[in-house]
């Protein structure tokens, strides 16, 4: 008897188990670097000293300035005042006050003007001019004049007002004289195609107008004034130095001479510098030994002053610079 065949198992259905979503790829992401704590820290300390340094800086500054327009500058026990005149005269406000201020200074023995200058503006030279007379006239201390490199036209105005005036043998001295100047640009506005329009009332008002050529009645009129003028310069020179008018105007040419040819013609009273005129003067006053020596101190421009100043002197307007205005000068062209 046969066996019977099994039967083959019935196939059984298979669910395969859910898969998770796929994600799509996540981008390459650059590796972050951290940078060290310290960098930070020395970054904020270098800044922290730049700002304490600046700020102590704007006040050292403002402080020296400060002290400085109103301080004087000693060395020694302060007994001679020395007042300087360097480069040309454009102002007389500075130098009269502290040539007022020495004098009323009873520390103040005796007072130098210690004159570098070819001289400056005619009223400004004046100014400085009476101011050391009426010192040297009311008789409260000494003034005396030390020439150093020139000492012309203006500069020697002032110093013929000293009591003793010192000069190298080799220093510029005198041109007694005076000058009048300015800048004719008539023909470059002609060439530039522009005209002046100017109204007026009376002859002269307009004299001296750059942008035309001089009129001969203008010439007269302007070289009167210069006279004028020149011989309120010789007046007050022999003023000054107790010389007759008849001897300083055949010297009054506007020329210049050396200290040894200004002696003989009595425009210096010595020859020697500006220590031989201290070691003088302090003798004078009954200083023994070494002078003290007093200066006004100069007064420099703080930061402030110039963040706070007119753009305008930091700056000048372009059409300025050619601009010369009408003036009258006792000063050496050298």
């Amino acid at each position: 008897m046969d066996e019977p065949i099994p039967e083959a198992p019935q196939s059984q259905s298979f669910t395969p188990s859910p898969q998770p979503p796929l994600l799509p790829p996540r981008p390459p992401q650059a590796e972050h670097r951290r940078r060290p704590v310290w960098i930070w820290y020395f970054l904020g300390a270098c800044l922290l000293f730049a700002l304490v340094g600046l700020a102590g800086l704007f006040m050292y500054f403002a402080v020296r300035s400060g002290s400085g327009s109103s301080g004087f500058a000693t060395i020694g026990s302060g007994k001679i005042a020395v007042v300087s005149i360097d480069g040309e005269i454009t102002s007389a406000d500075t130098i009269v006050a502290e040539l007022a201020r020495f004098n009323h200074d009873s520390s103040v023995k005796a007072i130098i003007i210690h004159i570098d200058s070819p001289g400056g503006g005619a009223a400004a030279s004046q100014e400085i001019y009476h101011e050391v007379l009426r010192i040297r006239e009311q008789h409260r201390k000494p003034i005396v004049a030390s020439i150093e490199s020139v000492g012309a036209s203006g500069a020697y105005y002032v110093a013929s007002a000293a009591d003793k005036i010192y000069a190298n043998q080799a220093s510029v001295v005198g041109s007694i004289g005076v000058i009048m100047e300015w800048t004719n640009y008539g023909k470059l506005f002609k060439w530039a195609r522009l005209k002046s329009e100017v109204i007026h009332a009376g002859a002269l008002k307009d004299a001296g107008d750059p942008t035309r050529p001089m009129t001969p009645q203008e010439r007269v009129y302007f070289q009167g004034l210069v006279n004028n003028m020149y011989g309120q310069f010789i007046h007050d020179v022999a003023v000054g130095r107790h010389l007759p008018v008849a001897t300083v105007r055949p010297i009054a040419t506007g020329q210049v001479w050396t200290g040894e040819q200004a002696l003989p013609m009595h425009l210096i009273d010595k020859i020697g510098g500006f220590r031989v005129a201290l070691l003088d003067t302090a003798r004078s006053v009954g200083i023994s030994g070494e002078p003290g020596i007093v200066r006004p101190v100069v007064r420099r421009r703080s930061l402030w002053d110039i963040l706070a100043s007119d753009p305008g002197t930091l700056f000048p307007n372009p059409g300025k610079i050619m601009a010369r205005h009408t003036g009258f000068y006792f000063l050496w062209r050298g």
